[in-house]
């Protein structure tokens, strides 16, 4: 009689049983990771390019001027760091320090080097963890060199499209166009209402 047997394990219940302990096992095993990280040992050091937000987590690994952004670490004080060129040669420029650290956050002042490549090492001090590295670029050229001088050739014709205005896009200018043009219909439509009716 295994059919019957079968067909009690596999009851909508059953299946429902089965289905709610093996999310709940998954979810208990999913947060097992960090509850066995030594304690101090968690925590990023982002790469930041000059203007970016203190609390963005994002990481720039192309930049210019840059600062370093220490997040989510436990109750460690400090990191210490080291930037050197990747790969590594003699002569090249390094930088390093300590990333002082306040409620598991901290930045550096502002950090500049030649352009090329670069690695980032840095260890949590009292951490038993291995060192944590990133590589990144630094590339202060232009984005597009203008040769400079008088203009040459003669004025472009053409004309129409939208101005350009450096706060507009022209996407909004458009979207901003057509809400007049609606509100103008609609007035006009309005001032035609005749009394007994619609127009």
């Amino acid at each position: 009689m295994p059919a019957p047997a079968l067909r009690a394990f596999t009851s909508p219940r059953t299946r429902v049983a089965a289905v709610a302990a093996l999310t709940l096992a998954g979810t208990v095993l999913a947060g097992t990771p960090a509850a066995f990280a030594a304690p101090g040992d968690n925590g990023d050091v982002k790469i930041h390019a000059m203007g970016t937000l203190f609390t963005d987590q994002s990481n720039n690994p192309k930049v210019c001027g840059f600062y370093l952004d220490g997040f989510n670490f436990d109750t460690i004080q400090s990191v210490t760091w080291n930037i050197s060129p990747q790969p590594a040669r003699a002569g090249g420029a390094t930088l390093n320090g300590a990333l002082q650290l306040m409620g598991g956050t901290g930045h550096t002042l502002p950090l500049t080097l030649p352009d090329g490549q670069y690695k980032l090492v840095w260890n949590i001090t009292g951490g038993s963890g291995a060192a944590k590295q990133k590589v990144f670029k630094v590339d202060c050229t232009p984005a597009s060199a203008s040769t400079g001088g008088t203009p040459r050739g003669g004025v472009p014709a053409g004309g129409g499209g939208l101005a350009e205005t450096p706060g507009i896009p022209q996407a909004g200018a458009a979207a901003g166009l057509g809400l007049v043009s609606i509100a103008g219909v609609l007035y006009v439509r309005r001032l035609r209402r005749r009394p007994h009716g619609p127009a």
